[in-house]
């Protein structure tokens, strides 16, 4: 116990020295400290991407709340729902109901053309006709201005993602589309959620203006309870006259942020494992000179009879420091640029426009850490090495 206890005090005064001598290697640690901290804040920056959007659409919805597609059907874009299918799921099971009539909200998916405020290239937005029961079944959505639309009229409401990011969805404007004016009455939140970065529309409405009557892609609803969820399942799955898929909603758009965030983290991790190599060789380069320095420092503890091992740990300890605090500041830039940045990307299930926040969570910022860590002691296991292998009689003798 003792001697692990000296060992300790040992490593602990050698690290202390080689600290010490940090401003005389002024240039090689600042390029150490910056070329970690930029690969931290590359990668934190990349994945807080995927990370925002896995949040915006794996938030929305709650446990109640189910989806129903046509079978096989991927995508809402990819399903299609009769008249009579609507009704036939509208009478299952394990429904909630309001004023008699079940929660149920038969839909439909079209794209629209609108201009971005960053490029003024047009790009797909999402129009979602709803039916009536739509803002019950989606409970979490509240209107920050204006309200929602009349039944029956041209008329639509955006989410607050979208018209942070698309032009002509300001209350009051007008969308010329499919040869009507759609009056803008509405902007609504979704607490962060995907239904932000869509416009909506009474269902009714849109069926015709786009040739779409009695055709649907699909059919919300909300339960009873959480746990009716297999009943309502089971009985649709069961009834001959439908060939559908029942799915929780959040599982479904959980599938949905599925390939978008496989892509985006797959390319940061790539893009930081090459800035990494840049910056191991950063630390390789620093911790060679300050090994440099402190030759005959290190010899002279050597020869007072320090071993091999507070030798190496202390120029180990001495390049993790210098790491992890590259790697803190390089978090908190990320932070501090990226977290809550508002954008907008492709969903490659629709190949509609999703608005999302960048999210910096404690989690990225703590792979961050660890990555500079892992890179700060690469960078410092050989020159470590080299310190214990220096012959000392020969490291006392350089002036």
């Amino acid at each position: 116990m003792n001697a692990l206890f000296n060992l300790v005090l040992t490593v602990m005064a050698t690290t202390r020295l080689g600290l010490q001598t940090l401003p005389q290697r002024f240039g090689s640690s600042a390029a150490t400290l910056f070329g970690i901290g930029g690969v931290v804040a590359v990668m934190v920056g990349v994945l807080s991407i995927a990370e925002g959007f896995r949040q915006a659409i794996t938030t929305t919805g709650s446990p109640e709340n189910v989806i129903v597609l046509r079978s096989g059907a991927e995508s809402e874009m990819m399903s299609g729902l009769t008249l009579e299918d609507t009704k036939i799921i509208a009478d299952a099971p394990g429904l909630k109901r309001s004023g008699g009539e079940p929660m149920v909200s038969a839909e439909l998916f079209v794209m629209l053309a609108l201009p971005k405020f960053t490029t003024g290239t047009d790009a797909n937005v999402p129009m979602r006709g709803v039916g009536p029961h739509a803002l019950e079944i989606r409970d979490e959505i509240k209107f920050i201005e204006g309200g929602p639309f009349t039944p029956g009229r041209t008329e639509v409401v955006a989410g607050a993602g979208a018209a942070g990011q698309f032009a002509g969805l300001h209350v009051g404007n007008v969308l010329k589309l499919s040869g009507l004016e759609w009056k803008v009455v509405g902007i609504f939140s979704d607490e962060g959620g995907i239904a932000e970065s869509e416009v909506w529309t009474d269902a009714a409405v849109l069926q015709p203006a786009y040739r779409r009557e009695n055709a649907f892609q699909s059919v919300y609803g909300k339960l009873e309870s959480v746990s009716a969820f297999q009943e309502f399942k089971d009985a649709l799955t069961a009834d001959p006259r439908l060939n559908v898929r029942v799915l929780r909603q959040s599982e479904f758009y959980a599938s949905q942020a599925d390939m978008l965030y496989r892509i985006v983290t797959g390319l940061g991790t790539l893009v930081a494992g090459l800035m990494g190599l840049g910056a191991v060789f950063g630390a390789l380069n620093t911790m060679y000179s300050s090994v440099s320095a402190r030759t005959q420092e290190i010899a002279t503890l050597r020869a007072l009879g320090f071993g091999s091992i507070p030798v190496v740990c202390s120029v180990l300890l001495e390049s993790l420091i210098l790491s992890l605090v590259g790697g803190a500041m390089g978090g908190g830039l990320a932070y501090l640029a990226f977290d809550g940045y508002q954008t907008a990307t492709m969903n490659w299930q629709t190949f509609s426009q999703v608005s999302f926040a960048f999210a910096v969570t404690p989690a990225l910022l703590g792979q961050g850490i660890v990555y500079s860590a892992l890179m700060g002691l690469v960078g410092g296991l050989f020159p470590a090495i080299r310190a214990a292998r220096m012959p000392v009689a020969q490291a006392l003798r350089q002036s």
